[in-house]
């Protein structure tokens, strides 16, 4: 672009040519020349939230006399818009940048005080840091910028995703509860399940994970705002932190309150990384659930296959016929990714280096990814596999008639020693525990018949007791 296509902005290190229809000016230019690194920016939420605390700040600051109405209604306004969406495109920063974030919190005042200034539209200049960013700090600004998202993400995309997932675990518990099948440990054949039981299983783990994360959740309802620069609460009315978060809570629907300790706020991001440990165990229930249903199904001639998996796709490119778990495989990756995020968070929250954590951009980013694709990978993996899935029926009954750990029912009337020599034996010639026992007459048939009753073994109890 030539010269004509810029304007020359000034900050206090001097003057800095800007694109012309840019709404940013000098300081988000720096840092956009300075942190070209990866092209990866903040999320919608994250942008979002920036606006919307920039609008409630304003809109208090007018309440306690500290700023022109005129002034602020134009930045609740153009804040609004931030918000909204509409200028996402004049969010340039990369993640990488600034660990406190100063660079998208300017860019945020900046955006909203060209816009402010245009709304206007009498000479009046609306000044970034004088008055949108009043009573505020990049310090408080950004982590609380991080709760808001966060904790409204995982209110509004994760827990109904994760709920959506639960509810059709458990139908398919109810559907498959009367389609018995061998239990496995370590790999190996174990006593007779119920499908239906290895299903409510799965909807249970999906339910403790709703709770744990629903628990992380309630941790980032505690806001830094109002903290400023250090934590002290310099530069800002002593009651503007309450009054702004008590409209935020209005206005999102979602209950936040002021930090009990700004310093801890500030300088500490343990609330961020425990939600990141809350997703993290939600991602290995989801790995757990995925890699069982993709075993289960696997075959259909070679392998388990005691479920049928719906059938998304083509598998290959060259073997005709073949059709992959593909939506197990993905939601895998997914939970791959999240526990890298999960680490990147840990480390990001160990660097609260005195008044301030100084990796907020990274954590911010990885924290509110790994929570968008836990929800879209958990609603994508219910609805194009779970709620598909059938109960290979036959073949559940006959590896349920091969398996010697059937034998395990025996114990009270032969006992341990007997029972597993006829194990061995019907491992050994490929028998089921009944021919074997057959064979042997070593019990009567009605006996045989009450020992061997295998939907009995699916429950609590001892047999001929």
């Amino acid at each position: 672009m030539g010269q004509e296509g810029y304007r020359v902005e000034k900050d206090s290190l001097g003057e800095v040519k800007v694109p012309a229809s840019a709404l940013y000016g000098a300081q988000t230019q720096r840092a956009y020349d300075n942190f070209r690194i990866s092209g990866s920016r903040f999320p919608r939420r994250f942008i979002a939230a920036l606006g919307m605390i920039k609008r409630e700040a304003a809109l208090t600051n007018v309440e306690l006399g500290l700023l022109d109405r005129k002034i602020a209604d134009a930045i609740a306004q153009a804040a609004d818009e931030v918000a909204k969406g509409r200028w996402d495109e004049e969010f340039v920063l990369d993640i990488y940048q600034t660990g406190s974030g100063t660079s998208t919190n300017m860019n945020a005042n900046e955006v909203i005080a060209t816009r402010a200034t245009q709304i206007l539209g009498d000479g009046v200049r609306v000044h970034p840091n004088d008055h949108v960013n009043f009573c505020q700090s990049s310090n408080d600004v950004i982590p609380t910028a991080i709760h808001v998202a966060a904790r409204t993400a995982i209110r509004e995309e994760l827990v109904p995703a994760l709920q959506h997932l639960r509810h059709a675990l458990a139908a398919k518990a109810q559907e498959f509860d009367d389609v018995l099948k061998s239990g496995r440990t370590h790999l190996m054949d174990a006593t007779p399940v119920r499908l239906g039981q290895e299903f409510s299983g799965y909807a249970q783990q999906v339910q403790r994970g709703i709770e744990r994360v629903e628990r992380a959740s309630e941790e980032l309802a505690e806001l830094a705002l109002g903290g400023t620069a250090v934590g002290t609460g310099i530069n800002t009315h002593p009651e503007f932190a309450s009054r702004t978060i008590a409209r935020m809570s209005k206005a999102l629907g979602v209950p936040f309150r002021e930090a009990e300790n700004h310093f801890e706020a500030q300088a500490a991001k343990d609330a961020a990384v425990s939600a990141a440990g809350a997703l993290n165990a939600v991602a290995v229930g989801l790995t757990k659930i995925a890699d069982d249903i993709r075993w289960l199904g696997s075959g259909p001639t070679s392998s388990i296959g005691e479920l049928l998996l719906p059938a998304t796709q083509p598998g290959s490119s060259i073997m005709p016929g073949k059709v992959n778990p593909v939506m197990s495989e993905a939601l895998l990756m997914v939970c791959a990714r999240v526990a890298g995020n999960h680490t990147t968070i840990s480390i990001c929250g160990s660097r609260g280096n005195f008044e301030l954590n100084v990796m907020m951009p990274v954590l911010a980013h990885a924290l509110l990814e790994s929570i968008t694709l836990l929800a879209n990978a958990a609603r994508a993996f219910t609805d194009r596999c779970v709620t598909g899935i059938r109960a290979n029926r036959e073949r559940c009954r006959e590896l349920l008639e091969k398996n010697p750990a059937i034998a395990t029912a025996l114990n009270p009337y032969i006992g341990y020693d007997a029972a597993a020599e006829v194990a061995k034996e019907a491992a050994r010639n490929g028998e089921s525990v009944r021919e074997v026992m057959q064979r042997r007459k070593l019990l009567p048939p009605e006996q045989l018949d009450e020992a061997l009753n295998v939907r009995s073994m699916t429950e609590p109890g001892i047999p001929g007791r």
